[in-house]
């Protein structure tokens, strides 16, 4: 049985998340990534690499990045996150803490001490009770399961550094190995920081654990991956304008 599956009872959570699938099946049919799809998906995984970075405290304009100008080492962990998730999805739902402590070594080099590098520094308990739920779960829908991955991570904040970064990563690895964005065109960092204020919030609400908490954290997970749908169709509407 889903173990989540109580959380679709919230008052509007499953039609939230419903209506953003909806939107995000809508984008994948661009027109763009029938010939240009390689690009669009390098522009994507730049823009959320930069938006994750600037839901840290280190916000860059994606211009100066993609220039080669910054040098900022979360921004650096960040795109080095982004480039690395294809290599890992096949490995989340077989071994989800390796798979955390990897992101992690990816994100914080030269950001925390070496020592620190893909070690828990808190919520062990916690973290295997979350990897015991990916693991080779196929019950649980693939935005709900990634939006409590998403918020167990950032309330626990289990690694050094930008722990942030990783619990953004892993949410994006379960929506591409469940199947609902299998070529991780669904930037979802990009939905969160244009609406930060509301990540923010929903989060801490999150993580007081009451019912409406909890509720308040879905929708706002919906609305960010609708966000990101529409930041999809806007790429591929840039790359077929300059093809």
């Amino acid at each position: 049985m889903d173990p989540l599956a109580p959380l679709l009872d919230l008052a509007d959570v499953a039609s939230a998340l419903a209506g953003a699938r909806d939107q995000v099946d809508a984008a994948m049919r661009h027109r763009a990534l029938r010939r240009h799809g390689g690009q669009v998906a390098a522009e994507v995984s730049l823009r959320a690499a930069v938006a994750s970075a600037a839901l840290e405290g280190h916000a860059y304009d994606v211009e100066e990045v993609r220039g080669g100008t910054v040098t900022d080492p979360v921004v650096q962990g960040s795109l080095r996150v982004a480039e690395g998730l294809g290599g890992l999805v096949d490995l989340w739902p077989r071994a989800p803490r390796q798979v955390l402590a990897k992101l992690h070594v990816l994100a914080a080099r030269g950001v925390v001490p070496a020592d620190d590098l893909g070690r828990l520094t808190g919520g062990a308990d916690r973290v295997d009770a979350l990897a015991r739920i990916v693991a080779d779960n196929s019950d649980t829908p693939p935005l709900l399961l990634a939006a409590v991955v998403h918020a167990e991570l950032l309330t626990l904040r289990p690694f050094a550094g930008p722990s942030g970064i990783v619990a953004r990563a892993a949410a994006r690895l379960t929506l591409i190995g469940r199947g609902l964005d299998p070529r991780g065109l669904v930037a979802v960092e990009i939905g969160h920081f244009a609406r930060e204020p509301e990540y923010v919030g929903s989060s801490g609400a999150y993580a007081t654990g009451t019912p409406d908490g909890v509720r308040s954290w879905l929708r706002h997970y919906a609305a960010a991956v609708s966000t990101a749908a529409d930041e999809l169709t806007v790429i591929g509407d840039g790359v077929l304008a300059a093809a």
